[in-house]
């Protein structure tokens, strides 16, 4: 699943050709995703300049005159930018034309990704509104995950996989900042101290910033806005390398499941 350097990938790579451009028609091959694509969207976005690219968590947001299009990915969604003349292919569900010739077309074979659209301040969808802090913002602090703990049994790597403590955070990247702050993955989230979340807000933006820099994590369909693959996965340090050695201690890496999600971690270096 696209995860949100993945998505913020996408987002750079495909606002340069959009932004300023006027949606021409909007073709739906396959109204049938994770929810049905809204006919208001048909309706409504045509004649209209995109003002804005943005994202919220794993969400990209399309900000137009009047109203917003919403996008989500999915498990194995992706955005392309081509030219209309371009013949669809097979899963290729949902095409954005514009009047330059350009068109942003929605790929997705299994069909979870999702578009929505709405007139009213995008925040307050229902779909986002619920969210946590972004990542890479000021307002994610060791403090407030520390306060944002207490009392809770629940693992820590599933805790910040938690879109309403903080968005963002997907299994890959949950376990490469656990690892690289040394925090056991299965640790109960209430038992980890004010100084420990501190460093694990420092590690989390880290690995983000890193996988960002390197495109995201190729590991089964993501491609960004150009068709280029992200080669973050070429840092990975405990993701899917289970029984390697671990790249600070030697000892093998193991792998258990957390909430019905493989975890990679090292039983020496992580506590």
């Amino acid at each position: 699943m696209p995860e949100l350097p993945e998505v913020e990938t996408t987002r750079i790579g495909i606002a340069p050709y959009i932004l300023g451009e006027t949606v021409a028609r909007i073709t739906i091959r396959n109204r049938n995703l994770r929810w049905p694509v809204s006919r208001r969207l048909q309706r409504e976005l045509p004649g209209q300049q995109i003002r804005k690219v943005d994202r919220r968590g794993k969400y990209l947001l399309f900000h137009a005159e009047r109203g917003c299009m919403i996008l989500h990915l999915g498990m194995s969604g992706h955005l392309r930018v081509l030219q209309s003349k371009t013949a669809a292919t097979a899963h290729d569900h949902v095409d954005i034309e514009f009047a330059s010739g350009a068109t942003l077309r929605f790929n997705d074979p299994r069909r979870f990704g999702s578009i929505h659209w709405t007139m009213k301040d995008p925040a307050q969808h229902a779909l986002l509104k619920h969210l946590g802090p972004e990542p890479l913002g000021e307002d994610l602090q060791g403090d407030y995950l520390f306060q944002q703990s207490r009392k809770r049994r629940q693992a820590v790597k599933s805790f910040i996989m938690d879109s309403r403590i903080v968005v963002g955070v997907g299994n890959i990247y949950a376990s490469e900042s656990l690892f690289a702050a040394g925090i056991h993955p299965q640790r109960g989230a209430g038992r980890i101290s004010l100084a420990r979340y501190t460093a694990l807000v420092d590690e989390i933006r880290n690995v983000l910033k890193l996988a960002l820099a390197r495109g995201g994590t190729t590991l089964r369909d993501f491609v960004d806005g150009d068709g280029r693959p992200g080669y973050f996965r070429n840092e990975l340090k405990v993701y899917d390398r289970t029984g390697l050695p671990c790249l600070k201690c030697g000892q093998p890496i193991k792998q258990l499941r957390i909430a019905q999600r493989s975890s990679f971690y090292c039983s020496c270096c992580q506590r």
